[in-house]
């Protein structure tokens, strides 16, 4: 027996009932840019209020700019951040039902598409920096957060997924975790 606590599992801090099951609606809407993990968004609203909950989380892409979470939380506190997002989503397009729904191989298609997720990035934070208006600017600073996270520590989070897929917890410490 180890001294260690498990790692924390970011679904357990949701409240029972938050997301009202939905049959697969959101997944079946995802963002193709959401990032794999527990929490999605399938249809948002496009009135770009999830950074101003979420600001480390969730960011705006698309034709209509909808939310999609490009970070997933790691903490309670992160957790709140993104419930108070979905809660400000009058068309309540958040889930967190992921776990559930993607697969290793879903997850490595998903980073065999980062080239694709990277330059759509880039062509939005080409068109927020040129703008004055404060939401633009907070979108495009969103956008190079992604882009950082996209270039260095997602690699290993999604490895960590892969093994919360496979292994039903997320990795300790000292377990090796699988190729992404």
């Amino acid at each position: 027996m180890t001294d260690t606590p498990a790692p924390w599992d970011p679904t357990s801090h949701v409240p029972p009932g938050f997301f009202p099951p939905d049959d697969g609606k959101k997944w079946a809407e995802k963002h193709w840019l959401n990032v794999p993990g527990p929490f999605y968004t399938g249809s948002t609203d496009n009135c770009w209020t999830g950074r101003l909950h979420a600001p480390h989380h969730v960011l705006y892409g698309g034709e209509y700019y909808n939310e999609f979470v490009f970070r997933q939380p790691k903490t309670p506190t992160e957790v709140d951040c993104l419930l108070a997002a979905a809660e400000a989503d009058p068309f309540q397009g958040y889930a967190c039902d992921g776990d559930s729904r993607w697969t290793p191989d879903a997850v490595r298609a998903w980073w065999e598409q980062r080239d694709r997720v990277e330059e759509h990035v880039t062509a939005l934070l080409s068109e927020w920096s040129g703008e004055v208006d404060r939401y633009d600017r907070d979108a495009a600073e969103g956008a190079r957060e992604f882009l950082t996270y996209l270039a260095g520590d997602l690699r290993a989070d999604l490895r960590g997924y892969i093994f919360r897929l496979e292994q039903g917890r997320y990795p300790d410490a000292g377990d090796v975790l699988p190729d992404l």
